[in-house]
């Protein structure tokens, strides 16, 4: 089978999709599969390389947008190329948070409160004062905690809401919830070990935590069964509810029992230190593996959805 990496793409998170890419590469099987790597440098590139290199299916390795949006899901779809992971519809709700938030408020999932801003225009610290401080300032569209930033008085929020306007025409201000930061990654509606990340150089898990050896503590943790079974139903209602397929990950901030989602990654990163992969060897599943198993539900997913027998 001929597997196209795609990888590098035009978003701010195309570093970390390149270490994705890369990763993926090193760990296919090169017995089941001739391995043509795809690296991205403008939008017209995704068209010219898929019909030159004349792929089975394209494995994804972008983040952000143009890759994770549902917009090359769907110039792909115009191809007749099969991909990896979710369909154009939830790669497209799950990229915009305001819009997940809300769906996931309407069907009883918590999510953290607060409000979307459509750029400087609305720009209003009356009303964050109101929601009260410590707050994050996020980019709607944005990921791997890009633009990001928690926020503690007035004076820090004009910076924090002109650099994630810089990098997304809508932002969020949620409240700032103190507790346990977990994530739940999820295979074909089988939810993995769940995963607790403690940051080691600042008070959340920023971009820094994420990307820097030893930044931050992630290791599989042992919850009180009532309050597990909880995290497990949130997750898997969240990635049901958005119409995620194959595979994804769901974050979450664990807060008085209660886990509150802050987000569904429908093309979570793959990197060494990436939380997937590390969740699927608490399972017991490789990364080859769990590659392989991705390109499989994949191609059977986009068969059904196709109507291909």
């Amino acid at each position: 089978m001929k597997i196209g990496v795609i990888m590098g793409g035009i978003s701010s998170e195309r570093e970390i999709s390149l270490q994705t890419g890369q990763e993926m590469i090193n760990h296919l099987d090169r017995s089941r599969y001739e391995v043509v790597p795809m690296v991205i440098e403008q939008r017209a590139d995704l068209i010219v390389q898929v019909q030159q290199a004349g792929i089975d299916i394209a494995l994804l390795a972008l983040h952000g947008q143009y890759g994770e949006d549902g917009t090359v899901q769907g110039a792909l779809e115009t191809l007749g190329i099969p991909y990896t992971g979710s369909g154009v519809l939830a790669s497209s709700l799950c990229m915009n948070k305001q819009l997940s938030k809300t769906l996931l408020k309407g069907a009883g999932v918590y999510t953290p409160a607060g409000f979307c801003w459509q750029g400087m225009d609305d720009y209003d610290p009356q009303v964050v004062e109101r929601l009260g401080y410590p707050v994050i300032v996020k980019p709607n569209t944005g990921g791997s905690s890009i633009g990001i930033q928690l926020v503690q008085n007035e004076k820090e929020l004009l910076l924090a809401v002109q650099e994630a306007c810089s990098l997304d025409q809508a932002i969020l201000i949620e409240p700032y919830y103190k507790g346990t930061e977990i994530t739940c990654s999820i295979v074909d509606d089988e939810v993995l070990p769940i995963i607790g990340i403690s940051s080691t150089r600042s008070k959340w898990f920023d971009y820094k935590a994420k990307y820097e050896v030893d930044g931050a503590k992630e290791e599989v943790i042992e919850l009180p069964p009532a309050i597990e079974q909880r995290v497990r139903e949130a997750a898997l209602a969240s990635y049901r509810l958005l119409q995620c397929k194959v595979y994804a990950r769901v974050d979450m901030i664990l807060c008085q029992d209660r886990p509150y989602v802050l987000e569904v990654n429908t093309l979570p990163g793959m990197t060494a230190n990436s939380l997937l992969p590390k969740s699927a060897a608490a399972a017991g599943i490789t990364f080859t593996q769990l590659l392989d198993h991705i390109i499989a539900s994949s191609l059977h997913e986009r068969k059904k959805e196709w109507g291909i027998s």
